[in-house]
C-alpha cells in the first residue's frame, strides 16, 4: 500500500463530511471563537491518540502475539463493521447519543476523529510494515490535515451543501471502506492460505 492510498483509507475512516452535522450540533451552543478553539483542542487531542496507536500498537499486537494475518482479517471485520454503519446508521449516529456541555475529548476526539476503526487502521498499517512508520505517519498527517480542513469548513460545507448531500456522500464513503474491509479481509485469507 502507498502512502496516498494509507491517506485515503484514513481520511474515509476518519469520515469528516460524515461528522459535519453531529460536529455542529455539539458546537451550536458555543460562541463562534471558542468554536474554532474547541475544535482545534478536540483535532489535537486526536492526533495524539491516532499516533499513539501507530507507534504503540504494533507492541501490543506482539505481546499478545498475533500474526499479521490475523490482524489483517480482523481489521477487515472491524472496517466492514463501521462502513455498514455508515451507510445504514442508526437513529442515534453511530455511535449514540453525546454528554452533555462543552466537549471534551468525548465525543468529538474519541470516537468521532479518533474511533475504533481508525485506531484499528494505524495499527495494522503499522504491523503490516514496521519499516515504513515515516510513511504511515505522513498518511497519517495528511489525512488528519484534510480532516481538520473540512471540519473547521463545517458550517460552510453545511450551507452549500446541505444535510441530504452529506448523507450521500458518508454513504458513498461507506461503500469504499466496505471495499477497502473486503480486500483487506481477502488479503489476510490469501496470506494465511500461503503461509500454511
Amino acid at each position: 500500500m502507498s502512502t496516498w492510498s494509507a491517506a485515503l483509507l484514513l481520511l474515509l475512516v476518519l469520515d469528516p463530511l460524515g461528522n459535519i452535522p453531529v460536529f455542529l450540533g455539539l458546537l451550536r451552543p458555543l460562541p463562534p471563537r471558542r468554536q474554532r478553539i474547541v475544535l482545534a483542542r478536540e483535532l489535537l487531542i486526536a492526533l495524539g491518540v491516532l499516533m499513539a496507536f501507530l507507534y504503540g500498537g504494533q507492541y501490543v499486537l506482539a505481546a499478545m502475539h498475533l500474526r499479521q494475518e490475523s490482524v489483517s482479517i480482523g481489521g477487515g471485520i472491524v472496517l466492514f463493521l463501521i462502513g455498514i454503519k455508515m451507510i445504514f446508521p442508526g437513529p442515534d449516529g453511530m455511535f449514540g447519543d453525546a454528554p452533555e456541555g462543552e466537549p471534551f475529548i468525548v465525543p468529538l476526539a474519541i470516537p468521532f476523529i479518533a474511533g475504533p476503526s481508525g485506531m484499528a487502521s494505524v495499527m495494522l498499517l503499522s504491523h503490516s510494515d514496521p519499516h515504513r512508520q515515516v510513511q504511515w505517519t505522513i498518511a497519517l498527517l495528511l489525512a488528519w490535515l484534510a480532516t481538520a480542513v473540512v471540519l473547521f469548513a463545517a458550517t460552510y460545507l453545511h450551507k452549500v451543501l446541505g444535510t441530504r448531500v452529506l448523507a450521500a456522500v458518508e454513504k458513498l464513503m461507506g461503500m469504499l471502506v466496505v471495499t477497502l474491509s473486503v480486500q483487506m479481509f481477502l488479503d489476510g485469507v490469501m496470506a494465511y492460505l500461503h503461509g500454511r
